[in-house]
């Protein structure tokens, strides 16, 4: 068994909030733990069931009824008028963890909980695993960027073997399953359930050719007409799509860090897929070995290390405050943190022998009158160590499998 990283804050919400929320895209894992972890007494539903569903559906106040607190409700979007009842019942009593709730699209979750339940509701994104779930760190702490501590070194191999099979817990949970057949299956099933009921995509074929678009592209600015151009489509159409991926919590977009003082500053986010397995199928790759010898190497890496720092705070019930740095004249830098009315610039580089050179670019940020915190290179040197007065060299590990002293 996997130990999640979002075990604590579940129990702590169970302890202080009436419902708890766990969101996030299908088959991460939301209803196992919860099952793990819910009291003996808790009775348990799922609005898979067509029966249930219609039921809940059509007379909620019957179906809380019949299916008394405390309850696990599995896949509760299906029955978003269920929100105002759950109300009405947390509101009679006083006792906490009266509802626990799963959901896989995370958007209408997130408005119905926070129009109905606010106040009640304490809510965790769960995403697939993060690379110290997968190596079974658990001792895990949260990477802040004015705490950086030594920890193990990462292997690069290792490493993009993790970022090829991707985080998905029934990988792992299953020896035999081959990633591929597990990957085709997973990108039906989300088209055939999730997108058709969000909305009405009707030409599926042009969808899974905008997601191929998207993933090849992960880690890279955002260019609508581009993806519209591969997937044959309007960009209007791609403005949409892209909404549907990021409701489902397939994608992240990393917005740019904006200004009043910076001028020619990009207003473009780039694409994080949440899940670098997915995104590696999408887009084609057949071995971890080609992906890691290729030009697409650096962005997959990005996105591995970006989406796993934006897990681990999801799992502690938070959201990191970063963003990335680009100009007009293309000058970049990958990712900053913003703590304390600090900022943090980081570089992400596929090297072992990092250099001053690759930290030109964290001058531009002096513009910002803002304090300038200490950075660094994020790479695959072992050792932590100062590169200047202001900036380190960070092991990979440091930033994705740091460890409580």
């Amino acid at each position: 068994m996997y130990e999640r990283e979002a075990k604590e804050v579940i129990e702590e919400i169970n302890r202080n909030f009436k419902i708890l929320l766990v969101a996030g895209p299908r088959q991460v894992g939301k209803t196992t733990l919860l099952l793990e972890l819910k009291p003996e007494n808790m009775n348990y539903v799922s609005l898979d069931d067509e029966i249930l569903r219609n039921q809940a559906i059509e007379d909620p106040h019957l179906f809380l009824e019949e299916h008394p607190y405390p309850l696990l409700i599995d896949e509760v979007q299906y029955a978003p008028n269920l929100f105002s009842y759950i109300k009405m019942k947390v509101d009679e009593v006083k006792d906490n963890g009266m509802y626990w709730l799963t959901g896989s699209q995370q958007f209408e979750l997130m408005k119905n909980a926070s129009e109905s339940l606010a106040g009640r509701v304490g809510i965790v994104n769960l995403n697939s695993f993060t690379y110290s779930e997968i190596v079974q760190n658990n001792k895990k702490t949260l990477f802040e960027p004015d705490k950086i501590t030594k920890s193990l070194p990462i292997n690069v191999n290792d490493l993009f073997e993790k970022i090829f099979k991707g985080g998905m817990p029934e990988l792992y949970n299953n020896s035999e399953l081959r990633r591929e057949l597990y990957f085709q299956g997973y990108i039906d099933t989300y088209i055939s359930r999730d997108v058709r009921q969000i909305t009405e995509v009707g030409n599926l074929e042009a969808f899974k050719k905008f997601m191929v678009s998207m993933a090849s592209r992960t880690g890279e600015q955002l260019n609508y007409t581009s993806i519209a151009l591969d997937a044959g489509i309007s960009v209007p159409t791609v403005k949409s799509w892209i909404s549907i991926l990021i409701s489902s919590g397939l994608v992240y977009l990393l917005e740019p860090y904006l200004s009043s003082e910076l001028k020619r500053i990009t207003h473009t986010p780039k694409i994080i897929f949440m899940d670098t397995g997915l995104a590696c199928f999408l887009a084609g790759w057949d071995s971890a070995r080609e992906l890691q010898l290729s030009s697409n190497a650096g962005h997959f890496l990005e996105t591995y290390i970006i989406s796993d720092i934006i897990k681990s705070y999801n799992a502690r019930g938070l959201r990191p405050n970063i963003s990335y740095y680009r100009d007009k004249e293309k000058n970049e830098i990958d990712l900053i943190f913003y703590k304390n009315n600090t900022l943090y610039p980081f570089e992400i580089k596929k090297t072992a022998s990092p250099t001053k050179k690759m930290i030109k670019h964290f001058a531009k940020l002096i513009d910002t009158k803002k304090k300038i915190g200490s950075g660094g290179i994020i790479c695959f040197y072992d050792e932590l160590l100062k590169l200047d007065e202001n900036n380190y060299i960070v092991p990979i590990a440091s930033v994705i499998n740091r460890s409580k002293e």
